[in-house]
């Protein structure tokens, strides 16, 4: 049974296939779309600014091409972290349905935070001002000072809400094995 599991590719397909929670599933879908989109756009960046940069000689930017790679592994793996832990879980002692939504709901709690961070960091001149939200004869309004609150800190604030979410998925894994 466990010969279907074939590796960090094989995790995804065999973490599905033998969870019985239905939030789980849906996080290894959305989960390994949202890894993969960030892993382009980190490589897509990475091109961009190789390509920008290539006349100039190594040094300082070496470091900045690398730093590119750790981002996106700061993004990525917490992204498939749950879904690695609960394909080695049933691996190992089979399926705790529990374990499963606990970690699937830490992800998806990685993927809100990475957008708060996003929000917290964006560069005062590039800032909208913040407006209800308008769907059909729908206002919402109660994201506007939240939104407010997120723009008024400081932008390295930015790293703390993706840290703490991605230190709750192991805290989660660890505390349910």
């Amino acid at each position: 049974m466990a010969d279907d599991y074939g590796g960090v590719f094989g995790a995804f397909p065999y973490a599905f296939r033998h969870s019985d929670s239905w939030v789980f599933k849906a996080y290894v879908v959305l989960g390994a779309l949202a890894a993969g989109i960030v892993s382009l756009f980190v490589v897509f960046g990475l091109i961009v600014l190789i390509a920008a940069t290539a006349a100039i000689p190594g040094g300082a930017l070496t470091l900045s091409r690398s730093f590119y790679i750790l981002v996106g592994l700061f993004i990525v793996g917490p992204l498939v972290a749950p879904i690695l832990f609960v394909a080695r879980r049933h691996r190992r002692t089979g399926s705790d349905r529990r374990y499963d939504v606990t970690l699937a709901l830490t992800g998806f709690a990685f993927m809100l935070s990475v957008y708060v961070g996003l929000v917290i960091s964006i560069p005062v001149d590039l800032q909208t001002p913040p407006a209800p939200f308008t769907l059909g004869p729908i206002t919402i309004s109660a994201l506007v000072p939240v939104v407010q609150f997120l723009y008024d800190l400081p932008p390295l604030a930015g790293l703390i809400p993706p840290l703490v979410c991605a230190l709750a998925i192991f805290g989660a894994h660890r505390l349910l094995r």
